[in-house]
């Protein structure tokens, strides 16, 4: 596992081969950050199904509305829903979005990200100024390549659990 220099501000994702550690971007998208960790100590992330996975792009997960299998899993609806919380304003940068970036997913506003994220597979610079970046996996990139693929998958892959590692270190 990678060496994490900021606990309060590295998320670990569990997920069936093993750690994906990311490191947050809360000097970049400071209100995504903290979205993020504020939802993983909720524990609204765990067991929420990757349910929108393309080969060669990304795959999307956090849908806490209808992708968790204890409340209401929909293939037909995950990937439609957020959490509780408002929608987050964009907070669009420089950053390009490369293999192992964190974006948000939102619809066609641009103020309308929630709790949907997405990491790319690959370099995915056409996405650039477009979704916000906020995160990088610095650890684990090669069990993010193992989601199971598909729109949604018919058995899709999910996030075991989600913690802020300030908190697993406790």
């Amino acid at each position: 596992m990678a060496e994490i220099k900021d606990p309060e501000n590295t998320i670990l994702i569990e997920l069936k081969d093993g750690t994906v550690v990311i490191e947050l971007l809360p000097d970049v998208a400071p209100k995504h950050s903290e979205r993020m960790k504020e939802l993983a100590r909720e524990g609204a992330y765990d067991n929420v199904a990757f349910h929108r996975v393309i080969d060669g792009f990304m795959a999307q997960t956090g849908d806490v509305e209808h992708a968790n299998m204890e409340k209401d899993y929909n293939p037909g609806r995950a990937g439609t829903g957020g959490s509780d919380k408002p929608d987050l304003p964009a907070e669009f940068s420089k950053l390009p979005h490369d293999r192992g970036t964190l974006g948000a997913a939102r619809s066609m506003n641009p103020n309308s990200a929630n709790s949907q994220f997405f990491i790319n597979f690959k370099d995915n610079h056409f996405l650039n100024g477009q979704y916000t970046v906020y995160g990088r996996v610095i650890s684990g990139m090669e069990f993010v390549d193992k989601i199971v693929r598909g729109e949604p998958p018919r058995n899709p892959d999910r996030m075991i659990s989600v913690k802020v590692a300030a908190d697993a270190e406790a």
